[in-house]
Order: structure tokens, then C-alpha cells, then sequence
């Protein structure tokens, strides 16, 4: 599942109780439906930082915060690499810019 191309409120994120999603666990072959939505909403692009924000609470009902918790913990996973290696290695390039400057 993908995150809509329009929030109409939070999506469903395969998410259980402790919020590790349904196919979490190690050696599982694919990812959650939470994970590809994380990895969609990264793809788009963003007029400005609010509207990000904006789509992180509405569309996958999350704060902003715990998204990028998740989305910096899901880069290190090779499945998503596998899924999506356009987006992650991006991310995985910003990061370490980040990290470089510090």
C-alpha cells in the first residue's frame, strides 16, 4: 500500500500495538504497509517544510518527530533499500551531509 496522493485522514500503517507494524521482524521478506507509506511521502516533493509536516500528521498520523525517528531507523533496513533504492540512498546522502557538518 501507498500513502494517497491526498490525505483524507491518517492511512492505515500496519502498525500494532507497540507500533512495529505487522512485517517488522527481522528476516521478513517485505516491508510493513507503514514503512512503504514512509517511503512514499519521502519521494514527493514538498513547496515548503509546513506542508510535510502537514502530511506527516494528516495522512500517516504521526508526529513529525517519530516519522523522521522512523524513517532514519527504516534507511538501515536492506529491504527497504531493496524496495526503494532511489529514495533511501538519498536519504542515506543527506544524512551523512548532515553528520559531515556537525
Amino acid at each position: 500500500m501507498t500513502a494517497p496522493e491526498h490525505g483524507n485522514g491518517p492511512i492505515d500503517t500496519g502498525a500494532d500495538a507497540d507500533g512495529t507494524g505487522a512485517d517488522a521482524s527481522p528476516g521478513t521478506a517485505a516491508l510493513s504497509a507503514r514503512d512503504l507509506a514512509l517511503l512514499a511521502l519521502e519521494r514527493r516533493s514538498w513547496a515548503s517544510p509546513g506542508a510535510k509536516e502537514r502530511a506527516i500528521r494528516e495522512e500517516l498520523g504521526l508526529s513529525p518527530v517519530r516519522y523522521y525517528q522512523l524513517v532514519n531507523a527504516l534507511i538501515e533496513d536492506r529491504r527497504a533499500l531493496e524496495a526503494d533504492p532511489v529514495t533511501v540512498n538519498r536519504l542515506r546522502r543527506v544524512r551523512d551531509a548532515k553528520r559531515n557538518r556537525r
